[in-house]
């Protein structure tokens, strides 16, 4: 960066001196253009005066310097020239300046030489009689003039090329030095660099969202390890009480009467297993983002009578009155199988954990752009140091309790991705020993990613 820097500033510098020095050159050879068409003008006034007084003498005694004296009679013919003989001269009547000072008593003209690069200045004066004088005055033109001094000027030139190298090399030098102390993880706007202070805020941007990302890559494997570990260690449990029981029965070292109970044992845990595996596929499916699944008109009304319906049985094996209560269809828009499991799960969960002749209440209902589903139940609570986290995967209240009700640990896990899905909200609501209430709303038409509030 710092080389680019110093190659643009050298050139510019050195373009910048070219173009100051053309510029200059231009203005001073007009400026004295002028002075010296003045000067003819004024030397050709006075010696027509002389010329009127004294004749051709006077030309003889007068001092020329760089000025060309030329006579012309009224016909055009030369009658006198200071630097040629004036026999030998053609007739100069078209001559521009000849003419007009014929015309209007005084002219003037320039002429270019292409051959010597050198510019003539005419002014003509007629004379009393009729006659014309003449004067003129070579100008080198620009491109001699700089041809004539090239030595001086290749000096200077080398000095500006010198103190443009110097100077482009000190300001690269000095604009690249706060970007090279700048602190790449800290991007902290320079005030004395307004122009790059949006790209430094850019930059401080995606450094926090990096390591935003970064504490989310951190926790999202964290989860993972603990994920891993709870499932070696929720697979493991069965599958050692299966192993046990079926050695024994290989062995022979049960009694006829007991096969029975010891075969009913292992059936339970292999079903418990399934379930397990079951949870973690679906988990799993829910982590991709559900997206084999396809979102369709249905009502959620009709889903939660649906999942109540094939949860009463249960309920009235464990002495639990449940009710779902709905004033009308909530038609939503929705995965119908993902509803299903939330309502299925939060059911299920309020009938476990309930007391004898307790209830379970499931009501759906419209609440304008949004559909609610609230699953409230009289069991045990949960106490509130556990609210915050019984969401978490695997994560138990009491789980001795939880595991002779038969549960995974993973329902409210699967019922938090399928909300989160639908674009919904989560609400936990509990006092142990009165019971708890789940509260969920979804957007009835809208498709996006919600928030889960515990």
């Amino acid at each position: 960066m710092s080389k680019r820097i110093f190659r643009s500033v050298l050139l510019v510098a050195l373009l910048v001196f070219l173009t100051t020095l053309m510029l200059t050159v231009g203005v001073l050879y007009n400026y004295f253009s002028d002075v010296l068409m003045s000067q003819l003008r004024n030397e050709t006034e006075l010696t027509a005066r002389g010329v009127e007084n004294g004749g051709v003498g006077y030309l003889d005694t007068l001092e020329r310097g760089d000025y060309r004296i030329t006579w012309v009679g009224a016909d055009g013919t030369v009658l006198y020239d200071s630097s040629s003989r004036s026999d030998a001269m053609e007739n100069h009547l078209q001559r521009q300046e000849v003419r007009e000072a014929m015309e209007k008593g005084y002219g003037e003209s320039v002429r270019y030489s292409t051959t010597t690069a050198i510019k003539l200045l005419y002014a003509a004066r007629r004379l009393s009689d009729g006659t014309v004088l003449r004067m003129s005055i070579s100008q080198y033109s620009p491109l001699r003039l700089v041809v004539g001094t090239w030595q001086p000027l290749l000096v200077l030139f080398a000095m500006a090329v010198l103190l443009s190298f110097v100077l482009a090399r000190w300001l690269s030098g000095k604009i690249v030095k706060p970007l090279l102390q700048m602190d790449i993880n800290e991007p902290v706007p320079e005030k004395g660099y307004e122009e790059i202070a949006p790209l430094l805020q850019r930059l401080r941007t995606q450094q926090l969202q990096l390591r935003e990302d970064q504490v989310a890559l951190n926790k999202t494997e964290e989860i993972r390890r603990e994920f891993t570990a709870n499932v070696s260690h929720e697979l493991k449990t069965p599958l050692h009480t299966i192993s046990g029981y079926a050695e024994l029965i290989k062995d022979g070292l049960v009694r006829q009467e007991d096969i029975r109970p010891f075969a009913g044992k292992i059936y339970s845990e292999a079903y418990r297993m399934t379930q397990l595996v079951d949870d973690i596929i679906e988990l799993s499916r829910l982590d991709e983002g559900a997206a084999d699944t396809e979102r369709q008109d249905c009502d959620l009304a009709q889903i939660a009578g649906n999942a109540a319906d094939a949860l009463s049985t249960v309920a009235t094996e464990k002495n639990v009155t449940l009710l779902c209560l709905h004033k009308s269809g909530v038609p939503m828009v929705g995965v119908p199988q993902l509803l299903y499991g939330i309502v299925y799960n939060l059911c299920d969960n309020a009938i476990k954990y309930n007391h004898p002749g307790g209830s379970v209440t499931v009501t759906v209902e419209n609440r304008g752009d949004q559909a609610l589903l609230r699953v409230q139940d009289t069991g045990i609570g949960i106490p509130e140091e556990h609210q915050d986290r019984v969401f978490e995967r695997f994560y138990r209240v009491d789980k001795s309790h939880s595991k002779d009700m038969g549960g995974t640990g993973l329902g409210l896990s699967i019922v938090k991705h399928a909300v989160f899905i639908h674009g919904g909200k989560i609400q936990l609501e509990s006092t142990p020993g009165v019971g708890t209430a789940i509260t969920v709303t979804f957007p009835r038409g809208e498709r996006g990613a919600g928030n889960i509030l515990h």
